[in-house]
């Protein structure tokens, strides 16, 4: 964990969107990771064996807060070009 009075935003992380099923949160990982930005999913789903709780919480995409921006132009592309279909 970072001190708060630090400054160093290197290891903070950010929620940069959330879905309601997992294959939407690795599609939009993939898109990430392929534009070279670290990214995590994170679900309280008991390790994959109650998967239903997922859709009370939703599944999480995290990214590095200096990173956040960049990912949120780049998942708000991919959307508009899944809408444009």
């Amino acid at each position: 964990m970072t001190n708060p009075s630090s400054g160093d935003t290197e290891s903070e992380f950010v929620t940069i969107r959330t879905f309601g099923d997992e294959f939407e949160a690795m599609v939009a990982k993939s898109a990430l990771e392929a534009a070279g930005i670290e990214c995590v999913i994170s679900a309280d789903d008991c390790g994959g064996l109650r998967p239903a709780l997922s859709f009370t919480q939703g599944i999480r995409l995290v990214v590095k807060v200096r990173d956040a921006a960049r990912a949120d132009e780049i998942l708000a592309g991919q959307s508009q070009n899944h809408d444009e279909r």
